[in-house]
């Protein structure tokens, strides 16, 4: 297997953060291939953004798993605290569509599915810390002088409880709930406007979308897992797992990753 990683998160996947009523970081995607030089790949979706997925986790989060159990209870009380805290932003469903939405930027996050991507140790620490630092640079509050610790783990649970599906989206400021379904039709419409504009081929957006829902998948088995770390550690042993499994050959890897190149390069990464 060549000396390469490909690190990768997909259509909204990332930056995640708890929101407050006016407070939200947008959900990009970024990809970055590591070669025996170092050197990684920008994605051409804006200036920080390879900066911020690749930013550090400090020390004092860094390896943190969730110590409060996802059951009904927790769920129940991150349900509350979301509603009244960030709904207004994410939606009800976590889809980044609340009534406040339209007027930030960056974009609110597609929450509801890349929180169960991602490492806890990563999602809280953003919660934790808000976004008006480098390199995030948005008007993300620290909630760690709001909400105590255990009430910042039991939002974790249930946005991931929400994408999940093992909760359903209370309606209070509007808001549709994760759709799986509509997701790919998303990411169709997506690939199709690419090959449509002659920025990939047929074939390789047929690539694209079979390796992404198995890296999806196995972002989520790993997150259930408890895997925490940055994200350059979760998707380096997510993409070399797949391949070393044959899950997928080195040939889709490299497609991925071309293609997600051109996608974000041309404006059409969502």
């Amino acid at each position: 297997m060549k000396n390469y990683v490909l690190l990768t998160l997909m259509t909204g996947l990332f930056l995640l953060t708890a929101c407050g009523s006016d407070q939200i970081e947008k959900a990009e995607a970024v990809v970055v291939a590591v070669g025996e030089s170092g050197s990684s790949m920008m994605d051409g979706m804006g200036g920080g953004m390879m900066s911020r997925h690749h930013a550090a986790i400090p020390d004092d989060y860094a390896g943190l798993s969730n110590p409060v159990s996802a059951d009904e209870a927790s769920i129940e009380r991150g349900a509350e605290l979301y509603t009244t805290q960030c709904a207004s932003c994410h939606g009800d469903g976590g889809m980044g569509d609340g009534p406040a939405a339209a007027t930030l930027d960056p974009a609110p996050a597609n929450i509801a599915h890349t929180s169960q991507m991602l490492g806890d140790d990563y999602l809280f620490w953003r919660i934790s810390e808000g976004g008006t630092m480098e390199p995030f640079n948005s008007t993300m509050i620290a909630w760690k002088g709001i909400m105590d610790e255990d009430a910042r783990w039991d939002v974790i649970n249930y946005v991931q409880a929400l994408g999940s599906g093992q909760a359903m989206p209370r309606q209070g400021m509007g808001g549709a709930a994760f759709d799986p379904e509509v997701e790919a039709e998303k990411e169709a419409m997506m690939l199709s406007d690419a090959v449509a504009q002659g920025v990939i081929t047929e074939e390789e957006a047929t690539i694209f979308g079979e390796a992404h829902g198995v890296v999806d998948g196995q972002m989520i088995q790993n997150r259930d897992a408890g895997m925490s770390g940055s994200m350059d550690n979760m998707m380096a042993d997510v993409l070399t797992g797949l391949v070393s499994s044959n899950e997928l050959t080195q040939a889709q890897a490299d497609t991925f990753l071309s293609v997600h190149d051109r996608l974000a390069e041309a404006g059409l990464m969502q």
